[in-house]
């Protein structure tokens, strides 16, 4: 693995904008990664087993299913140096598949957050674009808080998009090609 690949502080093509205003966090995240949207939309929405990949993550498990909305509880530990987060949330995801994933937090601790997550396919890759305003319990510092939480963002990013590159690496190595299907 690279040094780019294994520090997620120099993953910067990961675009990572923090907004703190007073109790109010507004994150808005945009990379692509070379799969299709489909590829993309099965790791993101992999919640069952995102606690397996995404390290901040303790636990990630979906609660109801209706449809194609779910519940899903999260909790875990947002850590940068000496400032450690834990964070717990109990969440509404809306999918709309291979398009856009609309979160809404019901409980947790935080009072308030809504996000969504767009996949657009730009031909050869998917291009995810993140928003998300939450509103916090504790009052975050303006300057620590920014760059805690954009270290912490970037990096859960970084690797939900190596665990989608893996994936695509372990499908296409397990897809039988056209000699190995013969027999050849």
């Amino acid at each position: 693995m690279t040094a780019a690949l294994a520090d997620p502080r120099q993953d910067k093509d990961i675009d990572v904008k923090v907004h703190i205003a007073g109790e109010s966090v507004i994150v808005d995240v945009t990379f692509a990664v070379p799969a299709t949207r489909q590829e993309v939309w099965v790791v993101l929405t992999d919640f069952e087993h995102m606690a397996d990949f995404v390290s901040n993550l303790k636990e990630s498990k979906v609660v109801s299913t209706s449809g194609n909305t779910l519940k899903i509880f999260q909790r875990g530990t947002a850590t940068y140096g000496p400032i450690s987060f834990p964070f717990e949330s109990t969440r509404e995801i809306r999918l709309i598949p291979f398009e856009k994933i609309r979160s809404h937090m019901i409980s947790g601790n935080m009072r308030m957050m809504d996000g969504t997550t767009q996949l657009i396919d730009e031909g050869g890759q998917t291009r995810i674009i993140y928003h998300t305003d939450t509103i916090q319990e504790r009052w975050i510092p303006p300057i620590i808080g920014k760059v805690f939480i954009e270290h912490e963002i970037r990096k859960q990013f970084h690797e939900m998009r190596n665990e989608i590159i893996k994936r695509k690496r372990a499908s296409a190595s397990s897809t039988p090609t056209r000699s190995s299907a013969r027999g050849i």
